[in-house]
Protein backbone atom coordinates (compact mmCIF):
# COMPACT_ATOMS: atom_id res chain seq x y z
CA UNK A 1 0.00 0.00 0.00
CA UNK A 2 2.74 2.43 0.94
CA UNK A 3 4.74 1.83 -2.24
CA UNK A 4 1.65 2.24 -4.39
CA UNK A 5 0.24 5.43 -2.90
CA UNK A 6 3.14 7.32 -1.32
CA UNK A 7 3.68 10.69 -2.97
CA UNK A 8 7.20 11.40 -4.18
CA UNK A 9 7.70 14.39 -1.90
CA UNK A 10 7.04 12.38 1.26
CA UNK A 11 8.76 9.23 -0.02
CA UNK A 12 11.96 11.17 -0.73
CA UNK A 13 12.26 12.26 2.91
CA UNK A 14 12.54 8.64 4.04
CA UNK A 15 14.52 7.21 1.11
CA UNK A 16 17.74 5.50 2.17
CA UNK A 17 19.98 7.50 -0.13
CA UNK A 18 18.37 10.74 1.00
CA UNK A 19 19.06 9.76 4.61
CA UNK A 20 22.75 9.23 3.84
CA UNK A 21 22.84 12.57 2.00
CA UNK A 22 21.50 14.20 5.14
CA UNK A 23 24.07 12.42 7.30
CA UNK A 24 26.82 13.65 5.01
CA UNK A 25 25.49 17.18 5.16
CA UNK A 26 25.55 17.09 8.96
CA UNK A 27 29.12 15.78 8.98
CA UNK A 28 30.25 18.43 6.49
CA UNK A 29 28.59 21.23 8.48
CA UNK A 30 30.34 20.02 11.63
CA UNK A 31 33.66 19.99 9.76
CA UNK A 32 33.00 23.48 8.45
CA UNK A 33 32.34 24.66 11.99
CA UNK A 34 35.61 23.05 13.16
CA UNK A 35 37.43 24.79 10.32
CA UNK A 36 36.04 28.15 11.45
CA UNK A 37 37.30 27.33 14.95
CA UNK A 38 40.77 26.61 13.54
CA UNK A 39 40.79 22.86 14.21
CA UNK A 40 40.56 21.59 10.61
CA UNK A 41 43.18 23.03 8.19
CA UNK A 42 41.90 24.57 4.95
CA UNK A 43 43.62 21.97 2.79
CA UNK A 44 41.92 19.13 4.64
CA UNK A 45 38.54 20.80 4.56
CA UNK A 46 38.82 21.27 0.79
CA UNK A 47 39.12 17.50 0.45
CA UNK A 48 36.43 16.78 3.01
CA UNK A 49 33.81 19.00 1.38
CA UNK A 50 34.07 16.86 -1.77
CA UNK A 51 33.34 13.69 0.21
CA UNK A 52 30.91 11.19 -1.26
CA UNK A 53 29.59 7.71 -0.58
CA UNK A 54 28.47 4.63 -2.44
CA UNK A 55 25.31 2.86 -1.32
CA UNK A 56 26.57 -0.58 -2.25
CA UNK A 57 29.85 0.03 -0.44
CA UNK A 58 28.00 1.06 2.76
CA UNK A 59 25.93 -2.14 2.63
CA UNK A 60 29.06 -4.22 2.05
CA UNK A 61 30.89 -2.69 5.03
CA UNK A 62 27.87 -3.06 7.31
CA UNK A 63 27.87 -6.82 6.77
CA UNK A 64 31.13 -6.87 8.73
CA UNK A 65 30.90 -3.99 11.23
CA UNK A 66 27.13 -4.28 11.85
CA UNK A 67 26.85 -0.55 12.60
CA UNK A 68 25.15 1.75 10.11
CA UNK A 69 26.89 4.99 11.07
CA UNK A 70 30.33 3.36 11.17
CA UNK A 71 29.65 1.77 7.77
CA UNK A 72 28.66 5.14 6.39
CA UNK A 73 31.71 6.90 7.85
CA UNK A 74 34.04 4.21 6.52
CA UNK A 75 32.60 4.52 3.03
CA UNK A 76 32.91 8.32 3.18
CA UNK A 77 36.50 8.14 4.43
CA UNK A 78 37.49 6.18 1.35
CA UNK A 79 36.71 9.26 -0.73
CA UNK A 80 38.70 11.75 1.35
CA UNK A 81 41.98 9.96 2.12
CA UNK A 82 43.93 11.09 5.17
CA UNK A 83 41.74 14.15 5.64
CA UNK A 84 38.96 11.79 6.70
CA UNK A 85 40.44 11.80 10.21
CA UNK A 86 38.55 15.03 10.85
CA UNK A 87 35.16 13.63 9.74
CA UNK A 88 32.95 12.89 12.76
CA UNK A 89 35.52 14.68 14.95
CA UNK A 90 34.13 14.79 18.52
CA UNK A 91 30.74 13.47 17.43
CA UNK A 92 28.85 10.36 18.46
CA UNK A 93 26.44 8.39 16.27
CA UNK A 94 23.36 9.86 17.91
CA UNK A 95 24.51 13.36 17.03
CA UNK A 96 24.01 12.40 13.42
CA UNK A 97 20.99 10.15 13.90
CA UNK A 98 18.94 12.46 16.11
CA UNK A 99 19.74 15.60 14.14
CA UNK A 100 18.87 13.93 10.85
CA UNK A 101 15.64 12.52 12.33
CA UNK A 102 14.67 16.02 13.45
CA UNK A 103 15.13 17.27 9.88
CA UNK A 104 13.11 14.38 8.48
CA UNK A 105 10.22 14.83 10.90
CA UNK A 106 10.24 18.59 10.43
CA UNK A 107 10.09 18.22 6.65
CA UNK A 108 7.38 15.56 6.90
CA UNK A 109 5.38 17.84 9.20
CA UNK A 110 5.64 20.59 6.59
CA UNK A 111 3.95 18.35 4.01
CA UNK A 112 1.26 17.26 6.47
CA UNK A 113 0.55 20.89 7.36
CA UNK A 114 -0.07 21.65 3.67
CA UNK A 115 -2.38 18.62 3.50
CA UNK A 116 -4.43 19.85 6.45
CA UNK A 117 -4.65 23.35 4.98
CA UNK A 118 -6.02 21.91 1.72
CA UNK A 119 -8.54 19.80 3.64
CA UNK A 120 -9.63 22.88 5.60
CA UNK A 121 -10.32 24.70 2.34
CA UNK A 122 -12.55 21.86 1.12
CA UNK A 123 -14.38 21.61 4.45
CA UNK A 124 -15.08 25.34 4.44
CA UNK A 125 -16.44 25.22 0.90
CA UNK A 126 -18.77 22.34 1.76
CA UNK A 127 -19.87 23.97 5.00
CA UNK A 128 -21.12 27.06 3.20
CA UNK A 129 -22.55 25.06 0.29
CA UNK A 130 -24.76 23.03 2.64
CA UNK A 131 -25.11 25.66 5.35
CA UNK A 132 -28.91 25.72 5.11
CA UNK A 133 -29.54 22.14 4.01
CA UNK A 134 -31.70 20.57 6.76
CA UNK A 135 -30.77 17.14 8.06
CA UNK A 136 -31.70 15.13 11.09
CA UNK A 137 -29.27 15.20 13.98
CA UNK A 138 -28.65 11.88 15.68
CA UNK A 139 -27.66 10.98 19.22
CA UNK A 140 -26.99 7.34 20.11
CA UNK A 141 -27.64 6.71 16.40
CA UNK A 142 -31.31 7.69 16.97
CA UNK A 143 -33.07 10.72 15.47
CA UNK A 144 -32.74 13.70 17.81
CA UNK A 145 -33.49 17.20 16.44
CA UNK A 146 -32.90 18.95 13.11
CA UNK A 147 -29.55 20.48 12.21
CA UNK A 148 -27.94 21.28 8.85
CA UNK A 149 -25.52 19.30 6.74
CA UNK A 150 -23.29 22.37 6.56
CA UNK A 151 -22.92 22.40 10.33
CA UNK A 152 -21.34 18.92 10.11
CA UNK A 153 -18.60 20.31 7.90
CA UNK A 154 -18.26 23.35 10.17
CA UNK A 155 -17.67 21.01 13.12
CA UNK A 156 -14.97 19.16 11.19
CA UNK A 157 -13.46 22.44 10.05
CA UNK A 158 -13.11 23.62 13.65
CA UNK A 159 -11.51 20.35 14.68
CA UNK A 160 -9.05 20.41 11.79
CA UNK A 161 -8.12 24.00 12.67
CA UNK A 162 -7.21 22.80 16.13
CA UNK A 163 -5.26 19.93 14.61
CA UNK A 164 -3.37 22.40 12.45
CA UNK A 165 -2.46 24.45 15.49
CA UNK A 166 -1.35 21.34 17.38
CA UNK A 167 0.60 20.11 14.37
CA UNK A 168 2.52 23.38 14.04
CA UNK A 169 3.35 23.22 17.74
CA UNK A 170 4.52 19.61 17.41
CA UNK A 171 6.64 20.57 14.41
CA UNK A 172 8.36 23.25 16.50
CA UNK A 173 8.81 20.81 19.38
CA UNK A 174 10.51 18.23 17.17
CA UNK A 175 12.81 20.70 15.39
CA UNK A 176 15.75 20.31 17.77
CA UNK A 177 19.13 18.82 16.91
CA UNK A 178 22.10 17.88 19.08
CA UNK A 179 25.83 17.77 18.40
CA UNK A 180 26.97 17.46 22.00
CA UNK A 181 28.99 14.24 22.08
CA UNK A 182 28.84 10.89 23.80
CA UNK A 183 26.73 11.80 26.86
CA UNK A 184 25.74 15.33 25.92
CA UNK A 185 28.40 17.18 27.93
CA UNK A 186 30.36 18.72 25.00
CA UNK A 187 33.47 17.04 26.44
CA UNK A 188 35.09 16.66 23.03
CA UNK A 189 33.16 19.13 20.92
CA UNK A 190 32.26 22.79 21.22
CA UNK A 191 28.71 24.17 21.59
CA UNK A 192 29.56 26.50 18.69
CA UNK A 193 29.75 23.47 16.41
CA UNK A 194 26.26 22.36 17.45
CA UNK A 195 24.84 25.84 16.92
CA UNK A 196 26.42 26.11 13.47
CA UNK A 197 25.05 22.75 12.34
CA UNK A 198 21.57 23.38 13.69
CA UNK A 199 21.35 26.91 12.33
CA UNK A 200 22.19 25.67 8.85
CA UNK A 201 19.60 22.90 9.06
CA UNK A 202 16.81 25.15 10.32
CA UNK A 203 16.86 23.50 13.75
CA UNK A 204 17.35 24.74 17.29
CA UNK A 205 20.07 23.24 19.50
CA UNK A 206 18.70 20.97 22.21
CA UNK A 207 19.27 23.00 25.43
CA UNK A 208 20.23 19.93 27.45
CA UNK A 209 20.67 16.39 26.20
CA UNK A 210 22.22 13.07 27.06
CA UNK A 211 23.60 11.10 24.17
CA UNK A 212 20.20 11.66 22.59
CA UNK A 213 17.49 14.26 22.24
CA UNK A 214 14.91 13.32 24.86
CA UNK A 215 12.03 11.33 23.40
CA UNK A 216 9.18 13.30 24.96
CA UNK A 217 9.57 15.59 21.95
CA UNK A 218 9.00 12.71 19.58
CA UNK A 219 6.15 11.35 21.69
CA UNK A 220 4.31 14.67 21.36
CA UNK A 221 4.76 14.59 17.60
CA UNK A 222 3.42 11.05 17.17
CA UNK A 223 0.58 11.67 19.62
CA UNK A 224 -0.41 14.65 17.50
CA UNK A 225 -0.47 12.42 14.42
CA UNK A 226 -2.66 9.99 16.39
CA UNK A 227 -5.14 12.76 17.21
CA UNK A 228 -5.15 13.82 13.57
CA UNK A 229 -5.78 10.23 12.49
CA UNK A 230 -8.70 10.03 14.92
CA UNK A 231 -10.22 13.19 13.44
CA UNK A 232 -9.90 11.69 9.97
CA UNK A 233 -11.61 8.53 11.20
CA UNK A 234 -14.37 10.63 12.78
CA UNK A 235 -15.24 12.09 9.37
CA UNK A 236 -14.86 8.76 7.57
CA UNK A 237 -17.08 7.00 10.12
CA UNK A 238 -19.84 9.55 9.60
CA UNK A 239 -19.68 9.07 5.84
CA UNK A 240 -19.91 5.30 6.31
CA UNK A 241 -23.11 5.76 8.30
CA UNK A 242 -24.58 8.24 5.82
CA UNK A 243 -23.96 5.78 2.97
CA UNK A 244 -25.92 2.96 4.61
CA UNK A 245 -28.84 1.93 2.39
CA UNK A 246 -31.42 2.83 5.04
CA UNK A 247 -29.89 6.31 5.44
CA UNK A 248 -28.27 7.23 2.10
CA UNK A 249 -28.01 10.96 2.76
CA UNK A 250 -24.54 11.08 1.22
CA UNK A 251 -22.05 8.66 -0.28
CA UNK A 252 -18.57 8.33 -1.65
CA UNK A 253 -18.12 8.88 -5.39
CA UNK A 254 -18.57 5.70 -7.43
CA UNK A 255 -16.62 5.98 -10.66
CA UNK A 256 -17.36 4.49 -14.05
CA UNK A 257 -16.18 0.91 -14.20
CA UNK A 258 -15.82 0.59 -10.44
CA UNK A 259 -17.12 -2.61 -8.84
CA UNK A 260 -18.31 -2.93 -5.25
CA UNK A 261 -18.42 -6.68 -4.85
CA UNK A 262 -17.16 -9.81 -6.57
CA UNK A 263 -20.53 -11.49 -5.97
CA UNK A 264 -23.16 -8.71 -5.88
CA UNK A 265 -23.23 -6.35 -8.88
CA UNK A 266 -25.49 -3.86 -7.10
CA UNK A 267 -22.99 -3.00 -4.34
CA UNK A 268 -21.53 0.49 -3.80
CA UNK A 269 -19.45 0.28 -0.64
CA UNK A 270 -17.77 3.08 1.39
CA UNK A 271 -14.34 1.55 0.79
CA UNK A 272 -12.36 4.79 1.10
CA UNK A 273 -13.90 5.62 4.46
CA UNK A 274 -13.42 2.07 5.72
CA UNK A 275 -9.81 2.19 4.59
CA UNK A 276 -9.26 5.42 6.51
CA UNK A 277 -10.86 4.01 9.67
CA UNK A 278 -8.53 1.03 9.53
CA UNK A 279 -5.38 3.08 8.96
CA UNK A 280 -6.25 5.34 11.89
CA UNK A 281 -5.80 2.33 14.16
CA UNK A 282 -2.23 1.93 12.93
CA UNK A 283 -1.32 5.58 13.42
CA UNK A 284 -2.75 5.57 16.95
CA UNK A 285 -0.73 2.47 17.78
CA UNK A 286 2.46 4.30 16.80
CA UNK A 287 1.76 6.93 19.46
CA UNK A 288 1.92 4.21 22.11
CA UNK A 289 5.28 3.07 20.74
CA UNK A 290 6.56 6.65 20.79
CA UNK A 291 5.53 7.13 24.42
CA UNK A 292 7.23 3.88 25.37
CA UNK A 293 10.42 5.31 23.84
CA UNK A 294 10.54 8.09 26.45
CA UNK A 295 12.02 6.05 29.35
CA UNK A 296 15.49 4.78 28.37
CA UNK A 297 18.42 3.49 30.38
CA UNK A 298 20.62 6.21 31.87
CA UNK A 299 22.11 8.46 29.16
CA UNK A 300 20.68 6.22 26.43
CA UNK A 301 20.05 2.76 25.10
CA UNK A 302 18.94 1.87 21.58
CA UNK A 303 15.55 0.31 22.28
CA UNK A 304 13.96 3.41 20.74
CA UNK A 305 15.98 3.19 17.54
CA UNK A 306 14.33 0.15 15.98
CA UNK A 307 10.89 1.57 16.79
CA UNK A 308 11.58 4.94 15.17
CA UNK A 309 12.90 3.36 12.00
CA UNK A 310 9.39 1.98 11.55
CA UNK A 311 7.05 4.60 13.00
CA UNK A 312 8.87 7.62 11.54
CA UNK A 313 8.25 6.83 7.89
CA UNK A 314 5.09 4.78 8.44
CA UNK A 315 3.15 7.32 10.51
CA UNK A 316 4.01 10.34 8.36
CA UNK A 317 3.46 8.49 5.08
CA UNK A 318 0.13 7.12 6.29
CA UNK A 319 -1.14 10.49 7.53
CA UNK A 320 -0.13 12.13 4.25
CA UNK A 321 -1.97 9.42 2.34
CA UNK A 322 -5.03 9.59 4.61
CA UNK A 323 -5.35 13.36 4.33
CA UNK A 324 -4.99 13.35 0.55
CA UNK A 325 -7.51 10.52 0.20
CA UNK A 326 -10.04 12.15 2.52
CA UNK A 327 -9.72 15.48 0.72
CA UNK A 328 -10.33 13.78 -2.62
CA UNK A 329 -13.36 11.95 -1.25
CA UNK A 330 -14.90 15.15 0.11
CA UNK A 331 -14.28 17.07 -3.10
CA UNK A 332 -16.43 14.53 -4.96
CA UNK A 333 -18.87 13.52 -2.23
CA UNK A 334 -22.41 12.84 -3.47
CA UNK A 335 -25.13 14.46 -1.36
CA UNK A 336 -28.87 13.70 -1.40
CA UNK A 337 -30.84 16.63 0.13
CA UNK A 338 -34.19 15.05 -0.80
CA UNK A 339 -33.31 11.91 1.16
CA UNK A 340 -32.31 14.13 4.08
CA UNK A 341 -35.74 15.73 3.94
CA UNK A 342 -37.42 12.32 3.76
CA UNK A 343 -35.42 11.05 6.74
CA UNK A 344 -36.40 14.14 8.73
CA UNK A 345 -40.01 13.04 8.38
CA UNK A 346 -39.54 9.36 9.30
CA UNK A 347 -40.53 9.83 12.95
CA UNK A 348 -43.80 11.57 12.08
CA UNK A 349 -42.79 14.84 13.74
CA UNK A 350 -41.26 13.44 16.95
CA UNK A 351 -38.13 15.55 16.39
CA UNK A 352 -40.16 18.60 17.48
CA UNK A 353 -41.09 17.17 20.89
CA UNK A 354 -38.86 19.54 22.87
CA UNK A 355 -40.66 22.57 21.45
CA UNK A 356 -43.97 21.25 22.78
CA UNK A 357 -42.35 20.53 26.16
CA UNK A 358 -40.95 24.06 26.48
CA UNK A 359 -44.15 25.75 25.36
CA UNK A 360 -46.11 23.84 28.01
CA UNK A 361 -43.60 24.89 30.67
CA UNK A 362 -44.03 28.50 29.57
CA UNK A 363 -47.74 28.12 30.27
CA UNK A 364 -47.00 27.45 33.93
CA UNK A 365 -47.02 23.69 34.47
CA UNK A 366 -44.05 21.85 35.95
CA UNK A 367 -41.39 20.38 33.74
CA UNK A 368 -42.11 16.89 35.07
CA UNK A 369 -45.81 17.19 34.25
CA UNK A 370 -45.11 18.65 30.80
CA UNK A 371 -42.57 15.93 30.06
CA UNK A 372 -45.08 13.22 30.98
CA UNK A 373 -47.78 14.66 28.72
CA UNK A 374 -45.46 14.98 25.72
CA UNK A 375 -43.78 11.60 26.26
CA UNK A 376 -47.15 9.83 26.39
CA UNK A 377 -48.00 11.16 22.94
CA UNK A 378 -44.50 10.47 21.64
CA UNK A 379 -44.65 6.83 22.71
CA UNK A 380 -48.03 6.50 20.98
CA UNK A 381 -46.44 7.77 17.77
CA UNK A 382 -43.67 5.18 18.09
CA UNK A 383 -46.28 2.49 18.71
CA UNK A 384 -49.01 3.34 16.21
CA UNK A 385 -47.17 5.39 13.59
CA UNK A 386 -49.69 8.22 13.99
CA UNK A 387 -48.59 11.76 13.21
CA UNK A 388 -47.22 13.34 16.39
CA UNK A 389 -48.79 16.67 15.47
CA UNK A 390 -52.26 15.08 15.27
CA UNK A 391 -51.86 13.41 18.65
CA UNK A 392 -50.76 16.68 20.22
CA UNK A 393 -53.74 18.53 18.75
CA UNK A 394 -56.12 15.88 20.07
CA UNK A 395 -54.66 15.88 23.60
CA UNK A 396 -57.15 17.71 25.82
CA UNK A 397 -54.53 18.76 28.39
CA UNK A 398 -52.34 20.29 25.70
CA UNK A 399 -55.27 21.95 23.89
CA UNK A 400 -56.31 23.55 27.16
CA UNK A 401 -52.93 25.28 27.28
CA UNK A 402 -51.88 25.78 23.63
CA UNK A 403 -53.81 27.15 20.69
CA UNK A 404 -53.72 25.51 17.27
CA UNK A 405 -51.48 28.32 16.03
CA UNK A 406 -49.07 27.84 18.94
CA UNK A 407 -48.91 24.12 18.24
CA UNK A 408 -48.20 24.71 14.55
CA UNK A 409 -45.32 27.02 15.45
CA UNK A 410 -43.75 24.19 17.42
CA UNK A 411 -43.41 22.20 14.20
CA UNK A 412 -41.62 24.96 12.28
CA UNK A 413 -38.24 23.69 11.04
CA UNK A 414 -36.92 27.25 10.68
CA UNK A 415 -36.99 27.67 14.46
CA UNK A 416 -34.30 25.01 14.87
CA UNK A 417 -32.03 26.58 12.26
CA UNK A 418 -32.46 30.25 13.14
CA UNK A 419 -29.02 30.58 14.73
CA UNK A 420 -26.99 28.80 12.04
CA UNK A 421 -25.65 32.13 10.80
CA UNK A 422 -24.40 32.98 14.27
CA UNK A 423 -22.65 29.64 14.58
CA UNK A 424 -20.98 30.08 11.20
CA UNK A 425 -19.75 33.54 12.11
CA UNK A 426 -18.08 32.08 15.18
CA UNK A 427 -16.76 28.97 13.42
CA UNK A 428 -15.20 30.83 10.51
CA UNK A 429 -14.11 34.00 12.28
CA UNK A 430 -10.57 34.95 11.35
CA UNK A 431 -8.30 35.05 14.39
Amino acid sequence: MIDRYTRKEMAKIWAQEEKFNLWLRIELLACEAWKKLGIIPDKDFRKIKNAKFNMERIAEIEKTVKHDVVSFLTAVSESTGESSRFVHFGLTSSDVLDTSLAVQLKNAAGIIIKDVEELLSVLKTLAFKYKNTPVIGRTHGVHAEPTTFGLRFAIWYGEMKRNLKRLKSAKDEISYGKISGAVGTFANIEPEVEKYVCDNLGLKPEPVSTQIVQRDRHAQFFCMLAILASSIEKIALEIRHLQRTEVLEAEEPFTSGQKGSSAMPHKRNPIISENLCGLARLVRSYSISAMENVPLWHERDISHSSVERVIGPDATILIDYMLVRLTGLLKDIVVYPEKMKKNLEITKGLVFSERILLELIKKGITREAAYGIVQTNAMETWKSGSEFRDLIKNDKKIRSLLSNKEIERCFDLKHHLRNVDTIFKRAFAEK
